[in-house]
Protein backbone atom coordinates (compact mmCIF):
# COMPACT_ATOMS: atom_id res chain seq x y z
CA UNK A 1 0.00 0.00 0.00
CA UNK A 2 1.22 3.13 -0.58
CA UNK A 3 1.90 5.57 1.66
CA UNK A 4 0.77 9.17 2.33
CA UNK A 5 3.57 11.99 2.66
CA UNK A 6 0.97 13.81 3.94
CA UNK A 7 -0.04 12.34 6.66
CA UNK A 8 3.33 10.36 7.34
CA UNK A 9 5.26 14.28 7.89
CA UNK A 10 4.04 16.01 11.38
CA UNK A 11 5.54 19.58 10.01
CA UNK A 12 3.25 19.39 6.92
CA UNK A 13 0.02 18.10 9.01
CA UNK A 14 0.90 20.82 11.48
CA UNK A 15 0.71 23.12 8.57
CA UNK A 16 -2.58 22.33 6.91
CA UNK A 17 -4.60 22.15 10.37
CA UNK A 18 -2.63 25.73 11.77
CA UNK A 19 -4.04 27.24 8.42
CA UNK A 20 -6.92 25.69 8.30
CA UNK A 21 -7.98 26.61 11.57
CA UNK A 22 -7.24 30.39 10.17
CA UNK A 23 -9.43 29.75 6.90
CA UNK A 24 -11.88 27.76 9.87
CA UNK A 25 -11.89 31.62 11.57
CA UNK A 26 -12.37 33.34 7.89
CA UNK A 27 -15.13 30.93 6.76
CA UNK A 28 -17.10 31.59 10.56
CA UNK A 29 -16.76 34.73 10.00
CA UNK A 30 -18.14 35.40 6.30
CA UNK A 31 -20.79 33.01 7.42
CA UNK A 32 -21.82 34.73 10.44
CA UNK A 33 -22.97 37.97 8.30
CA UNK A 34 -25.50 36.11 6.87
CA UNK A 35 -26.82 35.19 9.95
CA UNK A 36 -26.82 38.77 11.45
CA UNK A 37 -28.33 40.09 8.45
CA UNK A 38 -31.08 37.87 9.07
CA UNK A 39 -31.63 39.02 12.21
CA UNK A 40 -30.84 43.04 11.42
CA UNK A 41 -33.35 42.73 8.88
CA UNK A 42 -36.19 42.64 11.41
CA UNK A 43 -34.87 44.63 14.04
CA UNK A 44 -33.45 47.60 12.46
CA UNK A 45 -36.16 47.50 9.42
CA UNK A 46 -33.65 46.92 6.87
CA UNK A 47 -34.92 46.97 3.22
CA UNK A 48 -33.55 44.34 0.71
CA UNK A 49 -31.53 46.84 -0.79
CA UNK A 50 -29.97 47.16 2.46
CA UNK A 51 -29.37 44.21 3.20
CA UNK A 52 -27.53 43.20 -0.37
CA UNK A 53 -25.48 46.64 0.42
CA UNK A 54 -24.60 45.18 4.03
CA UNK A 55 -24.03 41.85 2.60
CA UNK A 56 -21.70 43.29 -0.34
CA UNK A 57 -19.70 45.47 1.89
CA UNK A 58 -17.51 42.90 3.54
CA UNK A 59 -17.21 41.92 -0.39
CA UNK A 60 -15.92 45.08 -1.57
CA UNK A 61 -13.14 44.82 1.57
CA UNK A 62 -12.25 41.51 0.36
CA UNK A 63 -11.85 42.52 -2.98
CA UNK A 64 -9.09 44.84 -2.22
CA UNK A 65 -7.72 42.38 0.58
CA UNK A 66 -6.87 39.86 -2.20
CA UNK A 67 -5.30 42.04 -4.38
CA UNK A 68 -3.20 44.12 -1.81
CA UNK A 69 -2.18 40.62 0.54
CA UNK A 70 -1.20 39.09 -2.51
CA UNK A 71 1.24 41.05 -3.61
CA UNK A 72 2.61 41.81 0.13
CA UNK A 73 2.87 38.28 0.35
CA UNK A 74 5.08 37.73 -3.02
CA UNK A 75 7.11 40.54 -1.07
CA UNK A 76 7.12 40.27 2.27
CA UNK A 77 6.45 36.80 2.90
CA UNK A 78 2.95 34.63 3.41
CA UNK A 79 3.61 33.83 7.06
CA UNK A 80 3.69 37.57 7.80
CA UNK A 81 0.86 38.77 5.78
CA UNK A 82 -1.26 35.81 6.98
CA UNK A 83 -1.24 36.66 10.72
CA UNK A 84 -1.57 41.01 10.01
CA UNK A 85 -4.80 39.25 7.67
CA UNK A 86 -5.89 37.40 10.76
CA UNK A 87 -5.67 39.94 13.10
CA UNK A 88 -7.45 43.02 10.83
CA UNK A 89 -10.81 40.95 10.26
CA UNK A 90 -10.56 39.62 14.07
CA UNK A 91 -10.58 43.05 15.14
CA UNK A 92 -12.85 44.28 13.07
CA UNK A 93 -15.27 41.66 13.57
CA UNK A 94 -15.55 42.28 17.58
CA UNK A 95 -15.74 45.80 16.90
CA UNK A 96 -18.95 45.34 14.67
CA UNK A 97 -20.25 44.43 18.00
CA UNK A 98 -20.19 48.54 18.79
CA UNK A 99 -21.85 49.48 15.58
CA UNK A 100 -25.02 52.16 16.23
CA UNK A 101 -25.84 52.46 12.85
CA UNK A 102 -26.08 50.60 9.46
CA UNK A 103 -23.44 53.11 8.03
CA UNK A 104 -21.30 52.46 11.06
CA UNK A 105 -21.31 48.28 10.59
CA UNK A 106 -20.88 48.65 6.70
CA UNK A 107 -17.62 50.35 7.62
CA UNK A 108 -16.23 47.60 10.01
CA UNK A 109 -17.73 45.38 7.75
CA UNK A 110 -15.56 46.52 4.97
CA UNK A 111 -12.16 46.61 7.13
CA UNK A 112 -13.48 42.74 7.88
CA UNK A 113 -13.61 41.95 4.35
CA UNK A 114 -9.99 43.06 3.93
CA UNK A 115 -8.39 41.20 6.19
CA UNK A 116 -10.82 38.20 5.02
CA UNK A 117 -9.98 38.42 1.11
CA UNK A 118 -6.12 38.66 2.34
CA UNK A 119 -6.02 35.71 4.10
CA UNK A 120 -7.30 32.75 1.48
CA UNK A 121 -4.87 33.89 -1.49
CA UNK A 122 -2.12 33.59 0.79
CA UNK A 123 -2.95 30.75 2.83
CA UNK A 124 -3.64 28.40 -0.15
CA UNK A 125 -0.10 29.75 -1.48
CA UNK A 126 1.76 28.69 1.18
CA UNK A 127 0.13 25.13 1.84
CA UNK A 128 0.12 24.69 -1.86
CA UNK A 129 3.92 25.40 -2.14
CA UNK A 130 4.78 23.27 1.04
CA UNK A 131 3.22 19.84 -0.19
CA UNK A 132 4.80 16.83 -2.83
CA UNK A 133 3.59 17.02 -6.04
CA UNK A 134 1.42 14.22 -5.38
CA UNK A 135 -0.04 15.39 -2.43
CA UNK A 136 -0.52 19.03 -3.11
CA UNK A 137 -4.42 19.26 -4.65
CA UNK A 138 -5.42 16.87 -2.10
CA UNK A 139 -3.97 19.02 0.61
CA UNK A 140 -5.26 22.45 -0.49
CA UNK A 141 -8.60 20.77 -1.11
CA UNK A 142 -8.51 19.73 2.76
CA UNK A 143 -7.49 23.18 3.61
CA UNK A 144 -10.37 24.51 1.93
CA UNK A 145 -13.11 22.24 3.55
CA UNK A 146 -12.21 24.06 6.86
CA UNK A 147 -14.21 26.28 5.18
CA UNK A 148 -17.62 23.91 6.39
CA UNK A 149 -16.17 23.99 9.84
CA UNK A 150 -16.45 27.45 9.71
CA UNK A 151 -19.95 28.08 8.82
CA UNK A 152 -20.80 24.99 10.95
CA UNK A 153 -19.30 27.16 13.74
CA UNK A 154 -21.51 30.49 12.31
CA UNK A 155 -24.97 28.44 11.97
CA UNK A 156 -24.62 26.91 15.05
CA UNK A 157 -23.88 30.41 16.75
CA UNK A 158 -27.05 31.61 15.17
CA UNK A 159 -29.29 29.12 16.45
CA UNK A 160 -27.52 28.83 19.94
CA UNK A 161 -26.54 32.74 20.62
CA UNK A 162 -28.49 34.87 18.27
CA UNK A 163 -31.99 34.25 19.11
CA UNK A 164 -31.17 34.40 23.43
CA UNK A 165 -28.34 37.18 22.70
CA UNK A 166 -28.14 39.05 20.24
CA UNK A 167 -26.49 39.48 16.87
CA UNK A 168 -23.85 41.62 18.91
CA UNK A 169 -22.83 38.47 21.05
CA UNK A 170 -22.04 37.01 17.70
CA UNK A 171 -19.67 39.34 16.90
CA UNK A 172 -17.72 39.65 20.02
CA UNK A 173 -17.46 35.68 19.79
CA UNK A 174 -15.74 36.78 15.93
CA UNK A 175 -13.19 38.45 17.72
CA UNK A 176 -11.67 35.36 19.36
CA UNK A 177 -9.30 34.44 16.43
CA UNK A 178 -7.34 37.14 17.62
CA UNK A 179 -5.64 35.06 19.96
CA UNK A 180 -4.76 32.34 17.94
CA UNK A 181 -3.12 34.42 15.70
CA UNK A 182 -0.24 34.63 18.79
CA UNK A 183 -0.13 30.87 18.12
CA UNK A 184 0.04 31.07 14.81
CA UNK A 185 3.04 33.08 14.47
CA UNK A 186 5.16 30.31 15.95
CA UNK A 187 3.32 27.50 14.44
CA UNK A 188 4.33 27.96 10.86
CA UNK A 189 6.95 29.22 8.30
CA UNK A 190 7.20 30.65 4.94
CA UNK A 191 7.62 27.66 2.14
CA UNK A 192 11.18 27.01 0.68
CA UNK A 193 10.05 27.48 -2.40
CA UNK A 194 9.76 30.82 -1.74
CA UNK A 195 12.43 31.86 0.79
CA UNK A 196 14.19 30.46 -2.24
CA UNK A 197 12.66 32.86 -4.89
CA UNK A 198 13.02 35.94 -2.61
CA UNK A 199 16.93 35.28 -2.75
CA UNK A 200 16.75 35.20 -6.22
CA UNK A 201 14.38 38.05 -7.53
CA UNK A 202 13.06 40.77 -6.12
CA UNK A 203 10.01 42.76 -8.35
CA UNK A 204 8.15 45.85 -7.71
CA UNK A 205 4.20 45.66 -7.86
CA UNK A 206 3.87 46.90 -11.31
CA UNK A 207 6.41 44.02 -12.62
CA UNK A 208 4.27 41.27 -11.22
CA UNK A 209 1.04 42.52 -12.74
CA UNK A 210 2.83 42.27 -15.93
CA UNK A 211 4.11 38.78 -15.38
CA UNK A 212 0.60 37.89 -14.99
CA UNK A 213 -0.89 39.53 -18.09
CA UNK A 214 2.13 38.60 -19.71
CA UNK A 215 1.42 36.64 -23.34
CA UNK A 216 2.57 33.23 -21.52
CA UNK A 217 0.45 33.54 -19.04
CA UNK A 218 -2.30 36.02 -20.58
CA UNK A 219 -4.96 33.15 -21.40
CA UNK A 220 -4.99 31.57 -17.97
CA UNK A 221 -5.09 34.85 -16.21
CA UNK A 222 -8.51 35.49 -18.66
CA UNK A 223 -9.50 31.88 -17.57
CA UNK A 224 -9.13 32.33 -14.07
CA UNK A 225 -10.60 35.48 -13.77
CA UNK A 226 -13.57 34.42 -15.40
CA UNK A 227 -13.87 31.43 -13.33
CA UNK A 228 -13.53 33.31 -10.19
CA UNK A 229 -15.69 35.92 -11.02
CA UNK A 230 -18.44 33.59 -12.01
CA UNK A 231 -18.30 31.05 -8.57
CA UNK A 232 -18.07 33.97 -6.27
CA UNK A 233 -21.40 35.66 -7.69
CA UNK A 234 -22.99 32.74 -7.08
CA UNK A 235 -22.00 31.59 -3.86
CA UNK A 236 -22.22 35.05 -2.47
CA UNK A 237 -25.45 35.66 -4.20
CA UNK A 238 -26.94 32.37 -3.43
CA UNK A 239 -25.54 31.70 0.45
CA UNK A 240 -25.53 35.16 1.91
CA UNK A 241 -29.34 35.08 1.16
CA UNK A 242 -30.22 31.77 1.92
CA UNK A 243 -31.76 32.17 5.76
CA UNK A 244 -33.69 35.48 4.05
CA UNK A 245 -34.85 33.41 1.83
CA UNK A 246 -35.83 30.46 4.26
CA UNK A 247 -37.61 32.83 5.72
CA UNK A 248 -39.18 34.73 2.43
CA UNK A 249 -40.56 31.11 1.70
CA UNK A 250 -42.36 30.98 5.01
CA UNK A 251 -40.09 29.82 7.74
CA UNK A 252 -39.83 31.38 10.78
CA UNK A 253 -35.99 32.77 11.62
CA UNK A 254 -34.72 30.28 13.99
CA UNK A 255 -36.54 27.45 11.51
CA UNK A 256 -34.46 28.77 8.68
CA UNK A 257 -31.32 29.00 10.94
CA UNK A 258 -31.48 25.17 11.96
CA UNK A 259 -32.70 24.01 8.48
CA UNK A 260 -29.33 26.52 7.09
CA UNK A 261 -27.55 24.02 9.51
CA UNK A 262 -28.46 20.64 7.72
CA UNK A 263 -27.53 22.32 4.07
CA UNK A 264 -24.23 23.41 5.60
CA UNK A 265 -23.15 19.70 7.35
CA UNK A 266 -23.40 18.74 3.55
CA UNK A 267 -20.34 20.72 2.06
CA UNK A 268 -18.08 18.41 4.48
CA UNK A 269 -18.19 15.23 2.22
CA UNK A 270 -18.38 17.82 -0.99
CA UNK A 271 -14.76 18.61 0.23
CA UNK A 272 -13.53 14.84 1.07
CA UNK A 273 -14.55 13.70 -2.25
CA UNK A 274 -13.24 16.43 -4.23
CA UNK A 275 -9.88 15.77 -2.39
CA UNK A 276 -10.02 12.15 -4.02
CA UNK A 277 -10.98 12.97 -7.26
CA UNK A 278 -8.73 15.55 -7.63
CA UNK A 279 -5.97 13.91 -7.43
CA UNK A 280 -7.19 10.49 -8.93
CA UNK A 281 -8.94 12.16 -12.34
CA UNK A 282 -7.49 16.00 -12.08
CA UNK A 283 -8.51 19.38 -11.42
CA UNK A 284 -10.64 20.47 -14.64
CA UNK A 285 -12.53 17.22 -14.16
CA UNK A 286 -13.67 18.37 -10.41
CA UNK A 287 -14.22 21.73 -11.04
CA UNK A 288 -16.30 21.40 -14.16
CA UNK A 289 -18.24 18.56 -12.73
CA UNK A 290 -19.02 19.45 -9.41
CA UNK A 291 -19.92 23.48 -11.00
CA UNK A 292 -22.41 21.67 -13.66
CA UNK A 293 -23.98 19.64 -10.51
CA UNK A 294 -24.11 23.20 -8.34
CA UNK A 295 -25.62 24.51 -11.44
CA UNK A 296 -28.39 22.05 -11.65
CA UNK A 297 -28.69 22.13 -7.82
CA UNK A 298 -29.46 26.07 -7.82
CA UNK A 299 -32.59 25.15 -10.44
CA UNK A 300 -33.72 23.33 -7.51
CA UNK A 301 -33.90 25.35 -4.66
CA UNK A 302 -35.28 27.82 -6.94
CA UNK A 303 -38.33 25.76 -7.91
CA UNK A 304 -38.37 24.00 -4.64
CA UNK A 305 -41.74 24.47 -2.79
CA UNK A 306 -42.17 21.81 -0.03
CA UNK A 307 -39.26 21.15 2.94
CA UNK A 308 -38.32 18.48 1.70
CA UNK A 309 -37.57 19.71 -1.63
CA UNK A 310 -36.11 22.21 0.02
CA UNK A 311 -33.60 20.52 2.05
CA UNK A 312 -32.67 17.97 -0.45
CA UNK A 313 -31.84 21.19 -2.76
CA UNK A 314 -29.91 22.75 -0.38
CA UNK A 315 -27.87 19.88 0.47
CA UNK A 316 -26.98 18.92 -2.84
CA UNK A 317 -26.17 22.65 -3.45
CA UNK A 318 -24.00 22.59 -0.74
CA UNK A 319 -22.40 19.17 -1.69
CA UNK A 320 -21.19 20.46 -4.80
CA UNK A 321 -20.35 24.09 -5.01
CA UNK A 322 -18.38 23.91 -1.74
CA UNK A 323 -16.50 20.74 -3.63
CA UNK A 324 -15.90 22.99 -6.56
CA UNK A 325 -14.33 26.00 -4.02
CA UNK A 326 -11.84 22.87 -3.05
CA UNK A 327 -10.83 22.21 -6.89
CA UNK A 328 -10.87 26.13 -7.40
CA UNK A 329 -8.47 26.71 -4.47
CA UNK A 330 -6.50 24.28 -5.32
CA UNK A 331 -5.89 24.56 -9.04
CA UNK A 332 -4.80 28.37 -8.65
CA UNK A 333 -1.95 28.12 -7.60
CA UNK A 334 -0.79 25.90 -9.57
CA UNK A 335 -0.82 28.15 -12.46
CA UNK A 336 1.94 30.54 -11.70
CA UNK A 337 5.42 30.68 -11.08
CA UNK A 338 6.86 30.95 -7.35
CA UNK A 339 7.89 34.44 -7.85
CA UNK A 340 4.35 35.93 -8.94
CA UNK A 341 2.29 33.08 -7.60
CA UNK A 342 0.30 35.29 -4.49
CA UNK A 343 0.17 38.19 -7.00
CA UNK A 344 -1.42 36.02 -9.58
CA UNK A 345 -4.01 34.18 -7.07
CA UNK A 346 -4.61 37.38 -5.34
CA UNK A 347 -5.71 39.52 -8.31
CA UNK A 348 -7.36 36.78 -9.57
CA UNK A 349 -9.68 36.15 -6.33
CA UNK A 350 -9.80 40.05 -6.11
CA UNK A 351 -11.72 40.21 -9.50
CA UNK A 352 -14.07 37.53 -8.32
CA UNK A 353 -14.85 39.62 -5.50
CA UNK A 354 -16.49 41.69 -7.60
CA UNK A 355 -19.12 39.91 -8.23
CA UNK A 356 -19.47 39.09 -4.40
CA UNK A 357 -20.09 42.38 -4.37
CA UNK A 358 -22.13 42.62 -7.12
CA UNK A 359 -24.34 39.33 -6.65
CA UNK A 360 -25.61 40.39 -2.99
CA UNK A 361 -26.55 44.12 -4.11
CA UNK A 362 -28.44 42.40 -7.38
CA UNK A 363 -30.62 39.55 -5.31
CA UNK A 364 -31.59 42.29 -3.11
CA UNK A 365 -32.33 44.75 -6.02
CA UNK A 366 -34.39 42.09 -8.05
CA UNK A 367 -36.30 40.80 -4.66
CA UNK A 368 -37.21 44.60 -4.02
CA UNK A 369 -38.33 44.63 -7.56
CA UNK A 370 -40.65 41.67 -7.26
CA UNK A 371 -38.31 39.46 -9.10
CA UNK A 372 -39.32 35.44 -8.55
CA UNK A 373 -36.61 33.31 -6.36
CA UNK A 374 -37.38 31.44 -9.03
CA UNK A 375 -35.98 33.91 -11.82
CA UNK A 376 -33.19 34.89 -9.33
CA UNK A 377 -31.60 31.10 -9.01
CA UNK A 378 -31.93 30.68 -12.43
CA UNK A 379 -29.51 33.47 -13.50
CA UNK A 380 -26.82 31.58 -10.86
CA UNK A 381 -27.51 28.51 -13.59
CA UNK A 382 -26.46 30.41 -16.00
CA UNK A 383 -24.04 32.23 -14.48
CA UNK A 384 -22.09 28.95 -12.97
CA UNK A 385 -22.19 27.61 -16.52
CA UNK A 386 -20.43 30.68 -18.13
CA UNK A 387 -17.44 29.74 -15.70
CA UNK A 388 -17.76 26.20 -16.81
CA UNK A 389 -17.41 26.67 -20.20
CA UNK A 390 -14.13 28.63 -19.11
CA UNK A 391 -12.45 26.06 -17.94
CA UNK A 392 -12.93 23.57 -20.90
CA UNK A 393 -11.62 26.34 -23.69
CA UNK A 394 -9.07 27.53 -21.63
CA UNK A 395 -7.94 26.06 -18.98
CA UNK A 396 -4.83 23.60 -18.84
CA UNK A 397 -4.67 20.48 -16.65
CA UNK A 398 -1.57 21.01 -13.61
CA UNK A 399 -2.32 17.25 -12.27
CA UNK A 400 1.18 15.88 -11.32
CA UNK A 401 2.54 18.67 -12.70
CA UNK A 402 5.68 20.47 -10.06
CA UNK A 403 5.30 24.36 -9.71
CA UNK A 404 7.10 26.79 -11.55
CA UNK A 405 9.73 28.23 -10.55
Amino acid sequence: MRSNPLMNDPKRRKLLFSAGLSWMFDAMDVGMISFVVAALASEWSLSSQQVGLLTSTTSVGMAFGAALAGFFADKYGRKNILLWTLLIFSIASGLSALATGFVMLCILRFIAGFGLGGELPVASTLVSESMPVEERGRAVVLLESFWAAGWILSALIAYFVIPDYGWKMAFVIGALPVFYALYLRRAIEDSPRYIQQKKEQRLTFIQRVQSVWSQEHRKTTIMLWLLWFTVVFSYYGMFLWLPTVMVDKGFSLVRSFQYVLIMTLAQLPGYFTAAYFIEKWGRKFVLVVYLICTALSAIWFGYADSIGELLAAGISLSFFNLGAWGGLYAYSPELYPTRVRSTGVGLATSFGRIGGVIAPLLVGVLKGNGTSIESIFMMFFVTILIGVAGVLLWGKETKGRELAD
